[in-house]
């Protein structure tokens, strides 16, 4: 056999022109469509792995091959499936300890741009949580959407005082779909966590136990309203980070005001270049915003993609969305020191040390690969100036340390790992 046949998979997945996008779901119709996957996904990696469907003779090339065109599929039906499983891939596209490079890969380009509802849907929306209509609440409310996403989206609005707000809104019917689509996602987390494969040294419950506590507070917009209010409070001393305020009056768990604050988005170079801000400095800001969330605040933005990233005129960085933030206890927080302690000395036996202490790498007998691995690393990439090295090979050998090696990376660290890969991509 040979060709796209060969791998259980078509070119495309059937589109199901976003079959989750409307208000009422049906529990059986999604059980059918999510498992239907994953034997597809289990057939395949089956599939794959025999050496006799492949005309010619396996080679690594055409085994990589397959795996890129099945990582596509992969990417394109959990867009299909909506959003839950945007969210999940999302949070898989960090997780190079369980997935191949090829998956890690495509995950990553996971964006969940799908079509605005209606703004009758969003007139009834603020009708039921707030008891009055928008002409009442507001002075005016633009019914186009200044962006749409799987969980919600954002409206310019004026309020009767004349200040200028956002509104975000979530999409009707969200917690039903994400009920329905958990407890199913519970059982296909209870099958890996017994496969004799892919259950030991594994924590899939744990996995899913953290995916639900994030999808149900990404979700409960007066969570993200008090997440707001403590990430403006951690930076009221530095003066070049600015985040926006809280109209409380018109928030509810459905419904979020927030102060209207345009900047330069932090992908235009362009125009950040027109403005005359120094493009460096601004790289130098995000990174030190981010040491100062993780080891001095122990509370962090989870989702630094460049549409919750902005420039203010003044060369301030701007901060959008606090629907994902993680927290990192105080002793996690010394021991992570530790571990970065560890690479600036090129020390391997307390990088994995500290990793161990982590949890984050399991001991086994032999050491010896692993050591050998992340010495190689720390020999090879330490000393080199980051622009004169290949991010893209970086990349793949720390995929492969880390895929082929017992790296088992806690449940908790998945914030962590989404959160500096994607502001590597900003930086």
């Amino acid at each position: 056999m040979s060709g796209q046949s060969s791998d259980f998979l078509g070119s495309k997945p059937t589109r199901k022109a976003y079959r989750w996008n409307r208000e009422q779901y049906s529990r059986h119709r999604r059980f059918l469509d999510i498992w239907a996957f994953v034997l597809q996904l289990l057939a395949s990696r089956w599939w794959m792995a025999k050496p006799w469907t492949y005309a010619g003779g396996v080679t690594k090339d055409k085994q990589a091959a397959r795996r890129r065109r099945q990582a596509i599929w992969i990417r394109e039906t959990l867009l299909d499936l909506g959003p839950t499983f945007i969210k999940v891939g999302q949070l898989f596209s960090t997780r190079a300890d369980l997935f191949p490079p090829e998956y890690v890969e495509e995950l990553s380009k996971l964006q969940d741009r799908v079509p605005a509802f209606s703004y009758e849907q969003v007139e009834t929306i603020i009708e039921e949580d707030f008891g009055r209509t928008i002409a009442e609440l507001f002075q005016s409310f633009d019914p186009i959407p200044l962006a749409a996403a799987s969980l919600g989206q954002v409206h310019r609005a004026q309020l009767q005082s004349g200040e200028e707000i956002v509104v975000k809104v979530q999409r009707p019917g969200l917690k039903k779909l994400f009920d329905i689509d958990l407890r199913i996602l519970k059982g296909i987390a209870h099958y890996f966590q017994n496969h004799p494969k892919w259950g030991p040294g594994r924590d899939w419950l744990g996995i899913y136990e953290e995916c639900c506590k994030i999808l149900y507070e990404e979700i409960d917009y007066l969570n993200e309203g008090r997440n707001a209010d403590q990430f403006r409070r951690n930076f009221r001393e530095q003066d070049w980070v600015y985040v926006p305020r809280v109209f409380w009056r018109y928030a509810s768990p459905r419904v979020l005001a927030l102060e209207y604050v345009p900047g330069i988005k932090i992908s235009h170079y362009e125009a950040i270049d027109a403005a005359g801000i120094d493009r460096k400095r601004i790289a130098h800001l995000s990174a030190k915003a981010y040491l100062h969330q993780l080891l001095t605040d122990g509370f962090f933005h989870a989702d630094p993609h460049p549409g919750n990233l902005a420039v203010s005129s003044e060369g301030r960085l701007i901060f959008y969305d606090f629907g994902m933030m993680g927290q990192i206890a105080p002793l996690t927080r010394e021991k992570l020191l530790t571990t970065f302690f560890g690479f600036a000395q090129k020390d391997a036996g307390q990088v994995i040390a500290a990793l161990i202490d982590l949890g984050a790498l399991l001991p086994v007998e032999d050491m010896g690969p692993i050591r050998r691995s992340i010495q190689y690393m720390l020999d090879n990439f330490m000393d080199q100036p980051f622009d004169k090295q290949s991010v893209a090979q970086i990349g793949d050998d720390l995929f492969e340390i880390a895929y082929e090696q017992p790296f088992r990376f806690p449940a908790t660290f998945t914030f962590v790992m989404r959160a500096f890969s994607t502001l590597e991509g900003v930086g």
